[in-house]
């Protein structure tokens, strides 16, 4: 990945305070220096998919379990929902990225995400930086949905700039 100089990486909270600070290390000394980002719980998962698979406790918990666990070794930030990005900001701070999937523009449907916000409201919730894929990728005019998105998330920073 260094190679490559991406900016950022992803690995998954749940490998363990271990895993993430031999990742969040050997970023720090690479020549690019990405962030490390770890996913705390998919955005696809509701706090009754959590219980399936074993996970004790309801999804804002676990996330606020795996973000500071992240924090701890060294991680620069999170892959999380920007319903859970509030009470992040919170509890971990503001010089923490946090990149949250499953934003959904206005009007658009939520497809298999169970934890959705709009780019004004990830943005409003403390987001960082927001993956719109699919409402690209499947729009019938992909260029005109990625304008759109664009000027939706002009909009709100437009508004947070000014508040």
């Amino acid at each position: 990945a260094s190679e490559l100089q991406v900016s950022m990486l992803t690995v998954h909270a749940s490998g363990g305070s271990k895993m993430l600070k031999a990742a969040a290390e050997a970023a720090a000394q690479s020549s690019a220096k990405p962030t490390v980002l770890a996913v705390t719980v998919l955005t696809s998962l509701s706090d009754a998919d959590l219980s399936e698979i074993g996970i004790s406790g309801n999804v804002m918990t676990q996330v606020l379990r795996l973000g500071a666990l992240a924090r701890n070794a060294g991680c620069g930030g999170l892959v999380a929902s920007a319903k859970e990005a509030p009470e992040l900001r919170r509890e971990l701070g503001d010089d923490f990225a946090i990149v949250t999937p499953g934003v959904r523009p206005t009007g658009t449907a939520v497809g298999d995400q169970a934890r959705v916000l709009t780019p004004k409201e990830a943005i409003a919730a403390g987001a960082t930086y927001l993956v719109v894929g699919r409402p690209i990728l499947e729009a019938a005019d992909p260029s005109t949905a990625a304008v759109q998105i664009g000027q939706e998330i002009d909009g709100a920073l437009s508004v947070s700039a000014n508040a």
